[in-house]
């Protein structure tokens, strides 16, 4: 288990920004290697990358020599090798609610508007930046209002997306609440979602994992 860990991330990718947060609370040491989605046409797609991860995405994390991708796929993988503080609760039930938590954000809202989705609307389309920056906010909304639903009054919901202690279904919410505020989308709609953000947030591997803490942010 003591293999050292490297993640390929990028500072403001969610799907990034995800397993940082699990690593952070899994206590995990690991070296980041950045890398630009915008410099050099995008860094992702380099060759030496592009034989890493034949997606062109981030992130990939690399434990010793086995290589990982895919957010969900990695947080499972963390979980299942370093067990405690556990990010899926004991029960099958429970784990379904918070891995459907989970995919609603990963799967549903984020596939929408990410960079290469926006990039192709531009670059084949010639969608301006306001109606591009309208669609992500649309399906933001759509995505929050569901995620709110089945957040709200629900018997597991607790300070955290399920119960007492922050999960995976936590690592995907926070990344997708950064992502609507820098497009506009007024959380103040999704009680809910922000007070579990804030809760989130105001525990140390959130905010190790935030992405103004990152190596490769630009200047404040």
């Amino acid at each position: 288990m003591s293999e050292h860990l490297r993640l390929y991330s990028y500072w403001r990718s969610s799907a990034a920004y995800r397993v940082r947060i699990g690593l952070h609370l899994k206590g995990l040491a690991y070296e980041t290697v950045p890398v630009h989605l915008l410099r050099d046409g995008g860094q992702q797609h380099a060759p030496e990358y592009h034989a890493l991860n034949p997606q062109a995405l981030v992130p990939t994390l690399m434990h010793g020599q086995r290589r990982l991708t895919q957010s969900l796929a990695i947080l499972e993988y963390l979980d299942e090798l370093w067990p405690t503080p556990p990010l899926l609760p004991a029960s099958a039930r429970d784990r379904a609610r918070v891995r459907a938590l989970a995919q609603l954000v990963a799967c549903d809202i984020h596939p929408l508007n990410n960079l290469r989705v926006l990039q192709y609307f531009e670059r084949e389309w010639g969608v301006p930046q306001a109606e591009r920056d309208g669609w992500v906010r649309h399906w933001i909304a759509q995505g929050f209002a569901a995620l709110e639903a089945q957040l709200a009054g629900h018997p597991s919901t607790g300070p955290y997306c399920d119960g007492e202690q922050p999960g995976l279904a936590d690592c995907c919410l926070v990344p997708q609440a950064y992502n609507a505020r820098r497009f506009g989308v007024d959380l103040a709609a999704y009680p809910t979602i922000a007070r579990i953000e804030a809760a989130c947030l105001a525990l140390p591997a959130f905010a190790a994992a935030r992405p103004e803490a990152q190596p490769d942010a630009p200047p404040a």
